[in-house]
């Protein structure tokens, strides 16, 4: 006889717990549709967890065959449960999709490598949002992309490659004839309604600064040269045009007014005094700007550090509160007879267990790492079990990918940091800004990659092979390109950390 979910919800509402952990049911339809949600969190959240993570690293666009696969199995799966069908054909197409999700992040991993300039073209694309101001061109470039992405899942990575770059060369066309329409047209507009307002009076530093910006783009898009460059300075250009257009109003106004420089400069303070009233800070402005501006950046980043531990402990939280849902489902409503038809329950008990205490122990192995590097050096970040070392601490000589001397002791913290997890794999990412061309900033992250392995092989215990360097250029910012603080931050090294889901915990 099929053991179905409606007869598991029945056995757990109306027979006596055995196990003195059993959470005693009350009845009822609250108490039921409580219990089909406990199964269901059981049953779905690795599924679920993985169709989260395929989406995130965009499987649905670079592996879609193996993605809508398995995406139809969990929606396979999902129909079933809600029908109350067997669990067995449940688990079966939920173990299907899983299977699916995987091969589409494998093949989601080669294609970042395979598709790397391509898929910053299409990404810029977006940006100047070609989908919109230049749709035929964009649809053309998708087309050409999606069959590149096919072909790649046949296994023929030559042919998907040119595809790609056939792609490739559609976006950045797409990506040209969006920004005139997108920023230039709207900033010639602007100039002209500047002009009007005779800003070269009110506000000339300001509005030649527009133009300037707007004679770069053209040349830029005129030469096809950097469209990165030509992007940024449309869209500075046109955000300096309606800068000035503000100014050229407010100081006409403002000037026709019976207000005095002070009434100005109070005026200004209002915003700070705002902010830092928000994050429960009184600036005092006798010095001027400068010391209440550092102040409130200094309280907004602990503020930053602040979200992350909390960020991290809901996760853990989340982790520990499935973990002990599932182990709560499959104790509730178990008896001799219901453990003889579900099989290998004390198998699945156990399991649970270790896994309970492994996630303590990795909360542990976290605290560690955090505790070798100062927020100069290093941000850690925790996605899963896998450990994120940033490292914002080290720099490279522009355009190169030598390891100056100075950041050799440093770079002795990140080798304490992995020896905590001898068993693991660890993934060395390189990360540029977007200025200069796709393929040179590929290259040289790639290189710089490289370069931090190659150290830390030769200065860690762990064997060579658990290493992988990988580039991905500009096509992962974590910030704005268009200063250059910004740049700064996204021209990054970090050491990714994989533990093994035993051994190393």
């Amino acid at each position: 006889m099929k053991f179905t979910i409606k007869l598991f919800i029945m056995i757990c509402v109306l027979i006596p717990a055995i196990s003195s952990t059993q959470v005693q049911t009350t009845g009822g339809k609250q108490s039921v549709e409580m219990e089909l949600q406990n199964i269901r969190s059981s049953l779905f959240g690795a599924v679920v967890q993985a169709y989260k993570e395929a989406k995130n690293e965009k499987a649905d666009i670079l592996a879609p065959k193996a993605y809508a696969e398995a995406t139809e199995y969990l929606r396979k799966a999902d129909e079933d449960f809600k029908k109350g069908k067997s669990l067995e054909e449940i688990r079966k197409n939920i173990q299907l999709s899983l299977s699916k999700y995987e091969k589409a992040k494998e093949t989601t991993k080669l294609a970042n490598v395979v598709f790397g300039t391509s898929l910053q073209a299409r990404a810029d694309a977006v940006n100047a949002e070609a989908s919109v101001n230049a749709a035929l061109l964009w649809k053309s470039a998708e087309d050409k992309f999606f069959q590149a992405s096919q072909i790649l899942e046949s296994g023929n990575v030559n042919e998907a490659k040119k595809r790609a770059t056939e792609a490739e060369k559609l976006y950045r066309n797409a990506e040209l004839q969006a920004i005139k329409i997108t920023y230039l047209d709207e900033t010639y507009a602007l100039l002209k309604e500047a002009d009007k307002l005779k800003a070269n009076e009110y506000a000339p530093k300001t509005l030649q600064k527009a133009r300037d910006l707007v004679k770069k783009a053209e040349l830029e898009l005129e030469n096809n040269a950097d469209t990165d460059v030509a992007r940024i300075s449309a869209r500075q250009a046109k955000r300096e045009a309606r800068h000035a257009v503000y100014l050229a109003t407010k100081i006409k106004n403002y000037r026709n007014s019976k207000n005095s420089w002070e009434d100005l400069l109070l005026e200004a303070e209002e915003p700070l005094k705002k902010i830092g009233s928000s994050l429960n800070y009184i600036p005092g402005f006798e010095n001027g700007f400068d010391k209440p501006t550092e102040e409130i950046l200094l309280k907004i980043t602990d503020y930053q550090i602040n979200n992350t531990k909390l960020s991290l402990d809901l996760f853990d939280n989340q982790q520990q509160n499935d973990l002990l849902q599932q182990r709560k489902t499959e104790l509730e409503g178990i008896n001799d007879k219901l453990r003889n038809q579900l099989g290998m329950i004390e198998k699945q008990k156990s399991e649970l267990d270790e896994r309970l205490q492994e996630q303590a122990k990795i909360r542990e192995k976290y605290d560690t790492v955090a505790k070798l590097f100062n927020t100069n050096e290093a941000i850690i970040i925790r996605e899963g079990n896998d450990f994120i070392i940033r490292l914002i601490g080290l720099s490279f000589p522009v355009g190169k990918a030598i390891i100056e001397p100075q950041y050799y002791e440093f770079l002795a913290k990140v080798k304490k940091a992995i020896d905590v997890f001898p068993n693991s794999t660890i993934t060395i990412a390189g990360h540029t800004d977007s200025f200069g061309s796709d393929a040179l900033n590929l290259n040289l992250s790639i290189q710089r990659a490289e370069s931090v392995k190659n150290y830390l092989t030769s200065n860690v215990d762990i064997k060579s092979e658990q290493f992988e360097a990988i580039g991905y250029g500009e096509s992962r910012p974590i910030a704005t390109n268009e200063t250059e603080a910004g740049r700064a931050k996204n021209r990054r090294i970090e050491v990714i950390i994989h533990p093994k889901y035993k051994g190393d915990i």
